[in-house]
């Protein structure tokens, strides 16, 4: 209406011709003559009416052509009604535009029918979807996600075993990266990324994955949590991951299509095929994913490879020196013996850290333990059920003490008191099913025993014990608290000699 008004003021203020209004305001001069004749008509004249709106002005100067009688106009559809069940129903009933029609039919008997009444719905509900124009960086961004992938049967049993594709696709030139496994978990969810990113010979800035729980734990729209595993994978490669918003596909539309290229070009090629193990179903998608990205596009004339090789890869980062190593976190509370267990195997941290809960990061080779972000211990992996793998270092001392006892020391120890000594301990150990089951009464001879009643009283018990078979702890502490160990034999008095006596008959006697 701007030139309209212009039109008019050109005219009645400056009184110009057709041609020069027409030259001055850019239009043809036909227009100028119809904006002149249509203002003369509704007896609009110059200056306007003040406060004269647009739609106004519109109004009368272009009246509608056609005006139906009262009474004859055709209800409308409620289309906000619509749009509402169709959204309330859509998981508990199957609702349809036809069902909703047939309701507004009975309505409004004169009103639309149905292919007009589903025509004028679709052009109320395209008003709705509206979405911005998203501009991706070169080098900057790599979307990630999850469709379901062709099936592989067991040779043996004959069982069908659905898998998942894994699909990668870089903002700027589309590249793509595809690979088929058996679940969507977190080992599967990090190795398809360090795969991805060696097939890509780069990484990106930012990944942009979807809000499963492998990858974020606990999606929001303002501090989403991601997996401690995944976020480590993002610090290796010197990423930053920002997940689409939930229920937001559009976040990630690249590989939305991607996906459905994937679909395409992949997973429709091979559906014919019977694959027996996910090997050989990886090796026929590495094949076709080639001719995918050799593929040119229509509008730019090039394949996802040449735009890949002159756009993002130029833009990326540096691969690390070595591809990242799965690692799981876990939590565990330490128990009475100073072990935590992890994946059914106990594993020693610090005697000290008694009933604390610990922070444990798993990989294939590796078992780190940590305490307020300090690492506090480190194994070996094992996979023994139910095994123990303990450091003598975390152990209190007296428990180092105990280990650091041998059949041999023992009797090292007692051979210093006498070789009685060492033939008893010896034999205290000898007579057990496990040496260890002995250590306690030896120790008993050879630090109680001998500290109170001395090296040369406990010698002599040894050698009383030997004579009876009667090697024990028990044995040699009867002997010593009685004074046994002081008598020459065990028959005979320690006296040498019979006193001289008058009524001491000699041998003869009897002869």
């Amino acid at each position: 209406m701007h030139r309209v008004r212009e039109v008019l003021r050109l005219k009645y203020v400056c009184c110009l011709s057709n041609r020069k209004i027409a030259r001055a305001c850019g239009v043809d001069r036909d227009t100028v003559g119809m904006y002149l004749k249509r203002a003369k008509t509704a007896g609009i004249g110059w200056p306007l009416p003040e406060g004269l709106a647009d739609s106004e002005l519109e109004a009368q100067l272009f009246p509608r052509l056609v005006q139906k009688p009262p009474g004859t106009q055709r209800s409308l559809p409620d289309c906000q009604y619509i749009y509402e069940e169709l959204r309330s129903y859509k998981k508990k009933v199957s609702l349809t535009l036809m069902q909703l029609w047939f309701e507004y039919k009975e309505q409004h008997p004169e009103g639309y029918q149905y292919t007009q009444f589903c025509e004028y719905y679709r052009r109320w509900r395209g008003k709705l979807d509206y979405c911005m124009r998203q501009e991706h960086r070169a080098g900057e961004k790599v979307f990630v996600d999850y469709c379901g992938g062709p099936a592989i049967v067991d040779q043996e049993t004959g069982e069908v075993r659905s898998t998942q594709m894994f699909v990668a696709v870089w903002g700027a030139s589309n590249y793509t990266f595809a690979e088929a496994t058996l679940t969507q978990s977190l080992p599967h969810w990090t190795s398809s990324h360090v795969r991805a990113l060696e097939y890509f010979g780069c990484a990106p800035s930012v990944l942009v994955p979807d809000n499963l729980k492998s990858g974020v734990i606990k999606p929001s729209l303002y501090e989403p949590e991601l997996n401690r595993s995944y976020a480590e994978l993002a610090a290796h490669y010197d990423c930053a991951v920002i997940p689409a918003r939930p229920y937001k596909p559009r976040d990630k539309a690249k590989v939305e299509a991607g996906v459905l290229v994937v679909q395409r070009w992949i997973m429709a090629v091979l559906r014919h095929r019977v694959f027996f193990n996910i090997a050989d179903l990886n090796a026929a998608i590495a094949e076709l994913l080639e001719r995918l990205n050799a593929r040119a596009l229509r509008k730019v004339k090039k394949s996802r490879r040449e735009l890949f090789e002159t756009l993002d890869r130029p833009n990326a980062k540096l691969l690390p020196a070595r591809p990242y190593e799965y690692a799981e976190w876990k939590t565990a509370r330490v128990s009475l013996n100073y072990h935590v267990e992890l994946e059914r195997h106990n594993y020693s941290v610090p005697f000290r850290l008694l009933h604390e809960e610990l922070e444990a990061r798993l990989t294939a080779t590796m078992v780190e333990v940590f305490y307020k972000h300090e690492r506090v211990a480190c194994h070996a992996r094992s996979f023994v059920a139910h095994g123990y793998t303990t450091l003598k270092e975390h152990m209190p001392p007296e428990h180092q003490k105990h280990l650091e006892w041998t059949p041999t020391r023992i009797i090292e120890w007692a051979e210093k008191t006498g070789p009685g000594t060492a033939l008893v301990v010896e034999k205290i150990m000898a007579k057990r099913d496990h040496p260890e089951q002995g250590y306690k009464s030896c120790l008993g001879i050879l630090r109680h025993l001998l500290g109170h009643y001395g090296a040369a009283r406990v010698e002599a018990a040894a050698g009383r014990a030997l004579e009876f078979n009667t090697c024990s702890y028990t044995s040699m502490r009867s002997i010593l608290l009685r004074g046994l160990d002081r008598q020459t034999s065990a028959g005979e008095s320690a006296q040498t000699a019979l006193p001289f006596h008058a009524n001491v008959r000699g041998g003869k006697y009897y002869h």
